[in-house]
């Protein structure tokens, strides 16, 4: 669209780090597996200066230099079951809820049909199952997960088959730029914990690439930073987490955190005028739990007023 972000707006860029899991796991252009060489995985965290990190992944078995898929399987696997308790300890799905119910019903009242939610990176789906199952978004709505990871999907489509929760899983990249999405005029895109991990370079052609889509709206949670994202991240993440990975890449994330200045300026770049846009600023002067997230709001601007 011929729109960039403005340098001069941005908080001061820091050097990019890395969550141990952004190097344990490599898709090919047709979507499936690749392996992953431990020493490419070592050399990454050792090159953005993370020597601690480097350490956990060389200690992790290997065969013929190539990582152990059964063993990170296992990693992700646990990292994201403790992240969905995680989760659920700093009431995300209620804080999804609450900024999603409003934008639902206004699509419910304007037009026939479902209205479908399709949550980006959903990872094995925690969020997404308890909306659907609390009926938090009221009757009429559609749930649809999507994520890269063949891995976590298979788990969030058995959890949700277990659970007999109506949500559907599928395999595929946020930053694809050829996925559509069907009925984008009764479609809300949403995700939590993904700006963070897109990075700097990538938050703009993301936003952009939602406007591209004509969905109805977006609402994407990501980590509040402030006083949470130094001491705070430490002490929650090694009370409320056992595994390194697990304890390490959460507090990573808030150290990757976007500001809220941040997250408006790539999201207007990114969306031209196509959308209202709105990402709260919360006070972390007393942090609570529910206030670790908060989204960064997008409504088309043929819908109505701002969300």
């Amino acid at each position: 669209m011929g729109v960039t972000a403005d340098a001069s707006s941005l908080t001061a860029v820091r050097p990019e780090k890395l969550e141990i899991l952004d190097v344990l796991w490599a898709n090919g252009p047709d979507g499936a597996r690749l392996p992953v060489r431990r020493d490419d995985a070592v050399e990454r965290l050792r090159a953005s200066d993370q020597p601690g990190a480097a350490a956990l992944v060389q200690a992790m078995p290997a065969h013929g230099g190539v990582l152990d898929e059964d063993a990170v399987d296992a990693t992700f696997l646990a990292v994201h079951l403790e992240l969905a308790r995680l989760s659920e300890f700093v009431h995300v799905p209620q804080r999804m809820a609450q900024s999603l119910r409003p934008v639902v019903d206004r699509l419910r009242d304007s037009g026939e049909g479902p209205v479908r939610i399709v949550d980006l990176g959903c990872g094995i789906g925690y969020d997404t199952r308890i909306l659907a199952a609390t009926g938090a978004l009221g009757d009429g709505v559609e749930y649809v997960g999507l994520d890269f990871n063949s891995l976590l999907v298979d788990a969030a489509t058995r959890l949700a088959a277990l659970e007999e929760i109506p949500v559907t899983f599928l395999v595929g990249d946020a930053l694809d730029s050829s996925l559509s999405m069907e009925d984008p005029d009764r479609t809300v895109v949403v995700s939590s914990g993904v700006l963070h991990h897109l990075g700097r370079d990538n938050l703009q052609p993301f936003f952009a690439q939602t406007a591209n889509s004509g969905v109805a709206a977006f609402a994407h949670f990501d980590v509040n930073p402030g006083l949470w994202a130094d001491v705070g991240a430490w002490v929650l993440h090694h009370t409320r987490m056992r595994e390194p990975v697990s304890r390490h890449d959460g507090s990573m994330s808030m150290k990757r955190a976007f500001t809220t200045e941040d997250l408006l300026t790539y999201a207007s770049a990114g969306c031209g005028r196509a959308y209202h846009l709105r990402c709260d600023k919360v006070t972390n002067l007393y942090p609570r739990p529910e206030q670790i997230v908060r989204p960064v709001l997008g409504l088309r601007r043929d819908l109505g007023g701002a969300p």
